[in-house]
């Protein structure tokens, strides 16, 4: 549908549907209903008013609320400008939207099932390294991959992830549109952090969007290397050979044994959403503890960090309230100190 309008410069301009756009929309929350509120109030606004003048303050608010239909022209003489009842724009302009929305959700909805259709052909055909017990999986693929894991996933996901933050922006709605569609269609989803995910807001936001889905969130001291396992029947683990490579395990005693694994390391975990006193002194024992752990047996600073999930300027400091709590200065002299305080350093922390 389309249909001229006059702009405040006299000129018509042809007017379509498709020029509603999220410009257009953003042009009426800045200045068009200011501009609109302005005209409602005083019945009209004369079409001489400087402010709405090529160039004026509100000129290309004008177009805007010309263009959504808005406002008018006041009778034959055109010398002012009137508004409009919203109401009835808005069900010009929103039903449309709506009844594409659902038409949208629909059509999704059956190229879903189709390609759940082609997947379960693909299985039955694949070549046997596509099929068998163990697959590789390289970059760029591994994500399309674990995508089209979830998309099958029926009763439910557990994964460990061991970074300690999530990629924000985008990357981070995109991921938990993907988790709340999963728990939506009713997977069980559980995933594990390590304590210093809770320092991270990407992850916080992350966490509190599954765990009000329905999802469940904890966290753990120790370094753990990531997993998904979908439905207890494909598990997919890094490869030796670095991030660039992913294993897809489909060996039903391998998969079962990941899952024990999974399930050991979740009951020791503590839940995101807890912030009490309580949990958080436990949780900051547990980071003390582990960081004594790390010093103990030797570990290098990147290597021990790692193993925290923090940086190592962050595990730095770790150290150095522990040379604090003990009363020196120096490495040598905290590894003293703790050798001969013996394992009750650690163990009462």
């Amino acid at each position: 549908m389309s249909k001229r309008q006059p702009t405040p410069s006299g000129e018509e301009k042809n007017v379509t549907d498709g020029d509603r756009t999220p410009m257009t929309r953003a042009m009426l929350e800045a200045k068009s209903i200011e501009l609109f509120e302005l005209i409602a109030d005083r019945g009209e606004i004369p079409a001489s008013d400087s402010r709405i003048s090529q160039g004026g303050e509100f000129a290309d608010a004008l177009t805007s609320l010309i263009e959504l239909g808005l406002v008018r022209q006041a009778g034959e003489d055109d010398t002012s400008w009137v508004p409009v009842d919203p109401a009835t724009v808005q069900a010009q302009i929103v039903t449309p939207m709506t009844q594409e929305g659902i038409r949208l959700l629909q059509e999704s909805a059956d190229w879903a099932n189709h390609f759940t259709t082609l997947r379960s052909a693909w299985r039955r055909s694949a070549p046997n390294d596509e099929r068998g017990p163990f697959t590789y999986v390289h970059r760029p693929a591994i994500q399309p991959f674990v995508d089209s894991l979830a998309a099958e996933c029926e009763f439910e996901a557990l994964t460990a992830q061991p970074q300690n933050r999530r990629a924000g922006g985008d990357a981070l709605a995109e991921a938990i549109a993907k988790e709340q569609a999963m728990i939506e269609r009713g997977v069980t989803m559980r995933t594990l952090y390590q304590h210093a995910a809770r320092r991270s807001s990407e992850t916080r936001e992350y966490v509190s969007a599954v765990v009000a889905a329905g999802g469940e969130v904890r966290t753990l001291d120790e370094f753990f290397n990531r997993i998904l396992i979908f439905d207890r029947r494909i598990a997919v683990i890094p490869s030796p050979e670095g991030v660039d490579v992913a294993v897809a395990v489909r060996e039903p005693s391998v998969v079962a044994y990941l899952v024990d694994v999974f399930e050991r390391a979740w009951e020791r975990g503590r839940p995101f959403g807890h912030g009490d006193p309580s949990t958080l002194k436990d949780i900051a024992s547990e980071q003390r503890s582990m960081t004594l752990r790390m010093l103990v047996e030797g570990h290098s600073d990147p290597a021990a960090s790692k193993r925290l999930g923090v940086s190592p300027r962050t595990y730095a400091g770790y150290v150095a309230d522990l040379k604090e709590e003990f009363g020196v200065d120096t490495r040598f002299q905290l590894g003293y100190e703790i050798g001969r305080s013996g394992s009750s350093a650690i163990d009462d922390s």
